[in-house]
């Protein structure tokens, strides 16, 4: 077969960013990882909601909409997932027609081990990511999952050595300092925590306004 007779079309794009190479990471990651646990043990209403729901730890995501206004650190992380969206928007070769991509909302997540989250979309969005604050040995990928895969019900199985974007799920290990994003039609989960320790993350979704 010829090198032009296989032709990739349609695909599904993820931006990753490694913020721990920028100048003053450690000092502002562990500002950032006291903020996400001192939520974690004040935020009664998150702490409820996340009971109710059978949620394993604590998220932020039902309780407060307002970190970079309430805590300095979530603001100095929007300073940083704003130009990483940007970025990620001229890649995309998004025309934004005048509007701009604006932080819609910003939550914490404080994963126990054992625990996880199915698999889900961010609707009424346009990008959606995760930073990862902190990631002990074992603690989840973020599993991702091929759009397509709904129609192709009567396909063969993927052989093991099919290329990451041949595949039907695609599993992406962050570390400390990790930023994922994508665009939030794309399905995605987060694998049961095989850490022994809390998997500490910060989430977001951008909209078009």
């Amino acid at each position: 077969m010829s090198e032009d007779a296989l032709h990739a079309f349609f695909v599904t794009e993820v931006y990753r960013a490694d913020l721990a190479l920028q100048r003053g990471f450690d000092a502002f990651n562990a500002e950032l990882e006291r903020a996400c646990l001192s939520l974690a043990a004040e935020d009664r209403a998150g702490r409820a909601w996340c009971k109710a729901q059978g949620y394993g730890g604590y998220t932020s995501y039902a309780s407060l909409d307002d970190l970079p206004r309430r805590m300095p650190e979530f603001a100095e992380l929007k300073k940083k997932l704003d130009r990483e969206a940007n970025s990620f928007a001229a890649r995309l070769a998004y025309d934004l027609g005048g509007k701009r991509l604006k932080l819609d909302s910003l939550w914490v997540n404080v994963l126990k081990p054992g625990a996880g989250h199915s698999g889900h979309l961010h609707p009424h969005s346009v990008l959606s990511g995760t930073y990862y604050v902190r990631t002990p040995a074992g603690a989840s990928a973020l599993k991702l999952e091929d759009p397509r895969l709904p129609m192709t019900m009567a396909a063969p199985p993927r052989r093991p050595d099919a290329a990451a974007y041949q595949r039907p799920f695609v599993y992406l290990q962050p570390e400390a300092g990790t930023l994922l994003m994508w665009e939030s039609w794309l399905r995605h989960e987060v694998p049961p925590n095989g850490a022994k320790a809390e998997r500490i993350s910060v989430s977001f979704n951008y909209a078009w306004r």
